[in-house]
């Protein structure tokens, strides 16, 4: 993994969620284009209930170019 200053978790169990994670994620990753994702994590969990998807990014700012 390369080195990161920050990470950011996304987590849901609720289907309409899962569903919408992609726009959510995008959304995110446009309001923070100092961010620069050098790595990241899918986790898929489930009992007889509950299916939890969590997608966890690893990012560093970006260095300021002049």
């Amino acid at each position: 993994m390369s080195s990161f200053t920050g990470i950011k978790v996304f987590s849901t169990t609720l289907a309409r969620d899962r569903e919408a994670m992609g726009e959510t994620i995008t959304k995110w990753l446009r309001e923070h284009p100092q961010n620069e994702i050098v790595d990241k994590v899918v986790t898929q969990s489930s009992d007889k209930e509950f299916h939890c998807l969590t997608i966890t990014l690893f990012y560093r700012e970006r260095e300021n170019r002049r």
